[in-house]
């Protein structure tokens, strides 16, 4: 296992009041001290004032440095954090400095894959806190903080420990195969199975919403030209993002904004209007407009007025989620379904629609229910309901306890691989590729 001493900044580049460099690893506090003036690692977790110097003496920075020893720190591993003056110039020298003095640059997501590595935190709370730092929308980040303290993981212990009882009286089975008062028999076990099964399909349920909440809903505007589509985008944004007149057709080309709808996230896209044009142009932006009906999470097709849809509107809401959406009730009137641009009438009322249409009765929920957010999730979950079911026919009475102990225990395989019990280096390559680097 790595502990070099490791470095990064922290905190985004740029100008700033203050950034925030972090070093880790064994021999942390060796390099901080040729770095820090008077550096000491007493008292721990407290902040102290103290001028930071580059190799050759000369001064980088007044600023403050904490010390956190292993394994009381994020990372496991000593841990010293440098806050100095924000900007450009001040953390690359501080970096550099620190560089100079042992330590290596980390790697993306260095810092949590190592507190992973140390059982400070499993892979599905790794996973979490770089789902925080992306959050845009709060329910993101409820649900982010959420499965940080855990309540993702306890769940899926709580169904780990389920199959260890049952590998345990498989075991029991194999062990004593001629003892009439084993601990429970054959099929009492297999309906044990049988629930833990529901269970995991229980969860797995939550894939389609919790995938939805940390990706942010595809949520499209469809509808005829100059039907008030771009207009309502604008006003959804609360931004002039797409160009609005009064001429047909002005909008070509899809646009698409991140946004949320009651605190919950969707990305929202503007289309071209749905007709049959003769130019080349415009059958192309209907072309491009059709790809994102396909994709939609959720369709809001824009009719303006009272009109009853026509034909090709009818097409847009046949086999799709959507949702009628009547626009400018300020020149048409009010209604249950319309909105305005304009006055801001019926956008609230919208945009919780969106919110139950997409996330159902979690959108009024406000603590959020554990539940899985990334394919890895579903895959695992998947695997260990398919090794569950694999296992029933040998459950059964007159079934081999020996070949349905395999599948049980590839089920609870199946869940190590999701929390990181097991070190899989493949599995923590792909999580942390994606993480800024002070992290």
């Amino acid at each position: 296992m790595l502990a070099d001493p490791i470095v990064a900044l922290a905190t985004p580049p740029g100008r700033s009041a203050l950034a925030v460099v972090r070093v880790s690893g064994e021999g942390a506090f060796a390099v901080a001290r040729r770095v820090v003036a008077g550096f000491r690692t007493d008292p721990p977790r407290t902040v102290t004032l103290a001028t930071f110097h580059a190799a050759d003496g000369t001064p980088i920075d007044r600023g403050l440095y904490t010390v956190f020893p292993a394994p009381a720190s994020y990372t496991g591993d000593d841990v010293v954090e440098l806050s100095c003056h924000g900007g450009l110039a001040v953390p690359a020298r501080l970096v550099a400095a620190l560089e100079a003095a042992g330590a290596r640059a980390a790697a993306p997501g260095e810092f949590t894959r190592r507190a992973v590595l140390n059982r400070k935190l499993d892979l599905l709370q790794a996973e979490a806190v770089g789902d925080l730092i992306d959050a845009t929308a709060p329910a993101q980040a409820r649900a982010a903080l959420s499965q940080l303290e855990g309540s993702l993981s306890r769940r899926l212990e709580a169904l780990r420990a389920a199959l260890v009882e049952l590998q345990a009286l498989l075991g029991y089975e194999i062990d004593f195969p001629d003892e009439d008062d084993g601990p429970v028999p054959l099929g009492r076990i297999g309906a044990e199975a049988v629930a833990v099964r529901g269970r995991i399909e229980q969860l797995l349920a939550t894939a389609p919403a919790g995938e939805r909440l940390r990706e942010g809903a595809l949520v499209v505007l469809a509808g005829r030209p100059n039907a008030g589509k771009s207009s309502l985008f604008n006003a959804l944004l609360g931004s002039e993002r797409a160009l609005v007149t009064e001429v047909a057709g002005t909008t070509r080309d899809a646009i698409e904004a991140p946004t949320d709808a009651m605190g919950w996230p969707i990305r929202l896209v503007d289309t071209a209007g749905l007709w049959e044009p003769a130019d080349a142009i415009d059958r192309l932006g209907v072309g491009v407009s059709r790809r994102w009906l396909a994709a939609a999470d959720l369709v809001l097709l824009c009719i303006d007025g009272h009109r009853a849809p026509g034909d090709d509107e009818a097409e847009v809401l046949r086999g799709r989620s959507a949702v009628v959406v009547r626009t400018k009730s300020d020149l048409h009137g009010a209604g249950s379904d319309a909105v305005s641009a304009e006055t801001g009438e019926g956008l609230d009322r919208l945009r919780t629609r969106i919110a139950e249409e997409l996330f159902g009765a979690r959108a009024a929920l406000a603590d959020l229910e554990p539940g899985i957010s990334r394919e890895r999730h579903r895959t695992a979950l998947a695997r260990a309901r398919d090794a569950l079911t694999a296992a029933l026919p040998h459950l059964a009475p007159g079934g081999e306890a020996v070949l349905a102990a395999h599948h049980v225990r590839e089920a609870a395989s199946a869940l190590d691989v999701l929390v990181g019990a097991i070190d899989v280096d493949e599995v923590l390559g792909r999580v942390f590729a994606s993480f800024c680097v002070g992290k």
